[in-house]
Order: structure tokens, then sequence, then C-alpha cells
């Protein structure tokens, strides 16, 4: 049974809800060996006119992440939607039943008509699900929307990724949402709080441990890539922002600018490391723990 439970990340403005999964080697997001717990979340931004949703969760996690946002949100505000990686289950299977329950304007996505991305129903007549408005933001690197009238939102394309993937730069409270990077550390126990502070100690990110996980999951194939360019455009984003926290899709979040400076460090070496001038590329199957 799932445990779910919601972070309050900066007062009134940024919320994560969290709903917990076992890992159990079935979730492809972790190494087929890891065990323990982990959650897939969802953030909430909000301004004084307006939110935004960053993911809509899996279906399984329905019924609570609509009673998660109950609890933050009037049914009436007007609520945008923006699933990070369009084409992965996390980020859309919420979307109609979060539709129908609020005051959803419209959905960020990169490919026109939103609905067939995310429509799971067949429904007739009257039964028919809302309509949903699609935002096109760009393909380009970075491009920008507005919570509200001014808030300013950073949209990035992933600089590393194996699927269309977006990193989220919230300017005015100085997180990055970094879909499925940085969402490493799982816990043991399953009502964990999801959260390492800036003066707590961050168990598991060293070179070794970050390699292993990259490599045993979706990042297979950067074993043998040319690293350099994906280095250069995870550089460009952590020097151009002032990132005070680390909110990934699954897994613990990380707040302060020593757990930041960190994180990034170690994936440089990794990628440093793993480049072709250095390694040969290979295929290993899943499972195989390198």
């Amino acid at each position: 049974m799932s445990v779910s439970s919601v972070t309050e990340l900066v007062a009134g403005k940024v919320y994560a809800l969290h709903n917990t999964f076992e890992l159990n080697g079935k979730i492809s997001a972790y190494p087929e060996k890891a065990r323990g717990f982990s959650p897939a979340n969802c953030y909430l931004l909000i301004d004084e006119k307006a939110a935004m949703l960053l993911d809509t969760g899996y279906t399984a996690h329905e019924g609570a992440i609509l009673e998660q946002l109950d609890s933050l949100l009037d049914r009436e505000m007007p609520l945008s939607i923006f699933p990070l990686r369009i084409n992965e289950f996390m980020s859309v299977c919420n979307t109609m039943a979060i539709a129908k329950r609020f005051n959803v304007v419209e959905c960020f996505s990169n490919v026109p008509n939103i609905e067939e991305w995310v429509e799971f129903e067949t429904l007739r007549g009257e039964e028919r699900n809302p309509i949903l408005k699609t935002t096109l933001v760009g393909r380009g690197e970075q491009s920008q929307v507005f919570l509200g009238e001014k808030r300013k939102i950073s949209v990035l394309t992933a600089p590393i990724r194996l699927i269309s993937t977006r990193w989220i730069y919230d300017e005015s409270s100085k997180i990055l949402f970094s879909s499925d990077m940085f969402s490493h550390i799982w816990s043991d126990f399953e009502n964990s709080p999801w959260q390492i502070g800036n003066n707590e100690t961050d168990p598991v990110t060293d070179f070794k441990f970050v390699r292993s996980y990259l490599l045993n999951t979706r990042y297979w194939w950067i074993e043998g890539a040319h690293t350099k360019p994906i280095r250069n455009a995870i550089d460009d984003i952590y020097t151009r922002f002032n990132i005070q926290t680390i909110a990934p899709g699954y897994g613990t979040i990380l707040r302060g600018r020593n757990h930041v400076v960190n994180q990034f460090k170690v994936l440089d070496e990794v990628l440093e490391k793993l480049d072709r001038q250095h390694i040969l590329p290979a295929y290993v199957p899943r499972g195989l723990e390198r």
C-alpha cells in the first residue's frame, strides 16, 4: 500500500506531492537489485491567482493525488498542467482525472493535441472527458512561461535524457525540477521525509554509486558516448541559474547549495570518465551490475 505525503518546499508557493512505491526489481527507473522505497513526486507551484502542476503521477496513485491537490488548491483556481516527460506514464496518467475535478485551463506540451497523449479512457456523448487546451512550448534549449502575471518559469530541454524530457527552473523559489535526473536517493523506509536539508548528510552520492546507478537504469547508453557536449550543456544550466534545491521526479529532494554543488560535481565526473576517449561503447543487459 502506497504512503502519501506532502512537503512544503516554499510556504504558500511550492509543494511536493509524494506517493511511494516499492523497489522490487520491476521499476525501470531504479537498478534491478535496488530494494526499499521511493516516491513518485509531482510538484504544485502556486501563485496569487494561478497554479501549475508538474507531472500528474501514476494511475495507482490517482485518489491520493486528487486528495493532495484538494488539500492545497481551490478547485476554481486556474491550473496549468506540465508533464515533463509526455511519453511516460508517471507524467501523464492522471491528467484527465485532475481536469475533471479542477479548473485546468491549459496543458503545456512540445507537441500539438495534448489529448492524444493523456487520454486513456474511451467515452461517448455526455461522458466525454474535458477538452484540454494545448499550449505549445519551444523545442529549443530554453523557453519561458509565466505562472500568473510575473512569476517566470524557465523550461529547459534536459541536457541528458533517454526520451523527450524537460527540466524546469522556478526563479522565484530557486528550485530546479530535474525529472528523472538526480533521482538516485531512495530509502529503506516507506514513510521517509523525502528531503535532505543543507546541513544533513547525503548518504550515497559519490562517483561509484552514481556511475552504477546511471548505467543500470535508463542511462546505460552513456558508456562510451561522446559526453563532452552533454557536460557542457549541464554546466551551462548549473552556471546560469542560482539553483538552491534539486527536486527530482523520483526519490529524495536535495535542499541547499552544498548538495547542488556536490550533485553536479559528481555527475560531471561520471560523464567525463565514461566518455569515449576513456572507455569503449558497450551495451549491457538490465540486471548486470556495473
